[in-house]
């Protein structure tokens, strides 16, 4: 539950290189060092990227670093960390400084990622129907993938709650989500990631059936309390958080009394599918 935060940080592709993007205030960010990582030979892109940016200070008087802005993302060790980012005007200002034969493909990548996007909010089913072919194509039967949806949707009607409820900080989010997964399931995201053996993976995506339903009725019965009663900033709508997740919890409880099985699995769903695939 923890990596579905708000903004979510999630990972596009150039030429098989990753490049952390994030969306914020309506237009995606990207990771500065990861674009240059991208288009150059670097065995160090920070340490091109600091150089870059005196040089072009040097050179042209500009601070490269006033079109950033320092954004939290997730790095290779699974913790997030302040990075560089640009929005795509900022990219294709900064990438005019990198001599590089990969420039030109990449503006024509980077034009096609921004205007997917700008698609996706003039018509936000597009989004949908590229999130349903991107599970399909990864081996996920429709049955789940229909429930994975319901779950991203009834986890945007939250956060939409908490903004309007004044929950600000990037922070704030995990925290709020953290104690909806406590009292739903008796651990944290993190805790639960471990269990499954997962690093940079999206939690939700490995998750079972169970798991994903009592996840949307944790975050759907705190969406509908928040509705109902108003709690106002963060000390508040974490009290909540914890009732909303309650409610998941002890239905979860009740079902494993009765089926006398865990719902919380250390199995990757994924990998639950494949090897009933092979036995068929």
């Amino acid at each position: 539950m923890g990596d579905e935060l708000i903004p979510a940080t999630k990972i596009a592709v150039f030429r098989n290189k990753e490049i952390r993007k994030t969306f914020r205030e309506k237009e995606w960010w990207f990771s500065v060092v990861d674009v240059i990582g991208a288009l150059t030979e670097s065995m160090n892109p920070r340490d091109y990227w600091f150089k870059m940016k005196a040089r072009v200070k040097d050179e042209e008087a500009l601070e490269l670093s006033t079109i950033c802005r320092q954004l939290k993302l997730e790095a290779a060790d699974g913790k997030k960390y302040e990075t560089d980012c640009a929005n795509t005007e900022g990219m294709f200002r900064i990438i005019q400084s990198i001599p590089s034969h990969k420039a030109g493909p990449f503006k024509l990548w980077l034009a096609r990622v921004g205007y997917e996007r700008v698609q996706e909010i003039d018509d936000p089913e597009l989004a949908t129907k590229r999130t349903r072919a991107l599970y399909k194509a990864k081996g996920y039967p429709d049955e789940w993938i229909e429930k994975r949806l319901r779950g991203i949707a009834i986890r945007e009607e939250l956060t939409d709650e908490w903004q309007k409820h004044g929950v600000e900080k990037h922070k704030e989010y995990e925290i709020l989500t953290a104690e909806i997964s406590k009292a739903a399931f008796g651990l944290t995201p993190n805790k639960h990631k471990r269990l499954k053996g997962l690093k940079q993976e999206n939690l939700r995506d490995h998750m079972t059936d169970l798991e994903l339903i009592f996840s949307m009725l944790g975050e759907a019965s705190t969406t509908q309390i928040t509705k109902t009663e108003h709690p106002k900033g963060f000390g508040e709508n974490r009290i909540v958080a914890r009732r909303g997740g309650n409610v998941a919890g002890i239905a979860r409880k009740k079902l494993e009394q009765e089926t006398k099985q865990k719902v919380i699995s250390r199995n990757n769903y994924l990998s639950i599918v494949k090897k009933k695939k092979l036995k068929e």
